[in-house]
């Protein structure tokens, strides 16, 4: 019997997709392989508050943790994750919502801040309630209106996972999953999301880039009327300030909801600079769509209330006076200040 020769011609395209694809499998694994550098201080930023000693970062904490934060399990109906609400191209915030929703689409009242640079951080929340990251993550999945969760449940649904034990083995030497080493673990994956490689980084460090004219200007003009709140190299002083917004029908009493003092009504946790053209819309609630907005506020809307706060004041001036020029200058700089590869950076993605 002879068997006729057959000439298996594979189309060219389908030769480029494989190699393509190929490429693709080969640096992810590259990336999950590396060496696993932990957590480093950048040079020009102080000295972080968090207590590592606590909680020394690990690759196996950390792939841990990068896994927890995208795990619906951790919500009632399993459909919500952490990255739900905090989403990496948006520099993880909620980008596009006024006020965040969650569970059932549920919404909440307050937009989700952005998850970066918590290492230097004290209090968590825009009003502050919650004085240790590894804490903070019990406030979302306990919400009702955002995951709806028990963390008994999550404990549960995580140890009958064929994936988890193993994964809490290798970070914590044992299979036994608790809420101690979920929330170490949570933290662990939060506090290597350090952005700290925008074009303002490069000017601070020497390493090539140079501000624009327009750039330049606007730096100027942040230094005399915005550093005092936004302070640099992380653009917050993480204090808590009334800013002079109008309330609204749902009289969000801010930090002073926490501390019952008088002198903190209507008072939120000054959010860092960083990555605002990737965290729209902007304020605790989410009010302004534009940074246009946003300064046109603090020129010609600022309102009179007790505890407003004092920078906002000078006589019987309120608000920061600002020409339209020196808005848009002061705009130029402020984009210096967004960070592409903190945004795209893979080994902060689902894996």
């Amino acid at each position: 019997m002879i068997i006729p020769k057959i000439n298996l011609r594979v189309p060219r395209y389908v030769i480029v997709i494989f190699i393509f694809l190929t490429g693709i499998i080969a640096c992810k694994k590259a990336l999950l392989d590396a060496d696993f550098a932990g957590f480093s201080n950048p040079k020009h930023f102080p000295s972080p508050t968090y207590h590592f000693e606590t909680n020394n970062i690990t690759k196996e904490g950390f792939v841990l943790g990068r896994k927890l934060f995208y795990e619906k399990m951790l919500s009632a109906n399993n459909t919500i994750s952490c990255a739900n609400c905090h989403i990496q191209s948006a520099a993880f915030s909620h980008n596009g919502h006024s006020v965040s929703h969650g569970i059932h689409d549920l919404l909440g009242t307050r937009n989700s801040p952005a998850i970066m640079n918590l290492a230097w951080s004290k209090t968590f929340m825009w009003d502050g309630g919650i004085f240790d990251l590894d804490l903070q993550p019990v406030a979302p999945i306990t919400n009702r209106v955002e995951m709806d969760e028990h963390l008994e449940n999550v404990l549960n649904k995580l140890s009958a996972s064929p994936v988890y034990p193993v994964m809490f083995e290798k970070a914590f030497g044992s299979t036994e999953i608790t809420s101690a080493r979920l929330l170490k673990a949570l933290s662990q994956f939060m506090l290597m999301c350090v952005s700290d490689k925008s074009k303002y980084d490069s000017v601070q460090l020497g390493t090539g880039a140079v501000f624009t004219m327009e750039e330049n200007e606007g730096y100027l003009l942040f230094k005399q009327k915005c550093n005092s709140c936004h302070t640099e190299p992380l653009f917050t002083d993480n204090s808590f300030r009334n800013n002079g917004i109008p309330q609204t029908n749902i009289n969000d009493s801010g930090r002073g909801k926490v501390t019952l003092q008088a002198s903190d009504v209507y008072t939120f946790k000054v959010p860092s600079l960083r990555n605002l053209s990737f965290t729209v819309p902007y304020m605790h609630d989410g009010r302004f769509f534009t940074l246009e907005e946003v300064l046109d506020h603090y020129a010609n809307h600022v309102q009179p209330t007790p505890n407003l706060d004092p920078l906002l004041q000078q006589g019987t001036n309120l608000g920061i006076s600002l020409t339209t020029v020196q808005r848009q200058q002061i705009i130029a700089f402020l984009k210096t200040l967004d960070d592409h590869a903190f945004v795209r950076n893979p080994d902060l993605s689902e894996q």
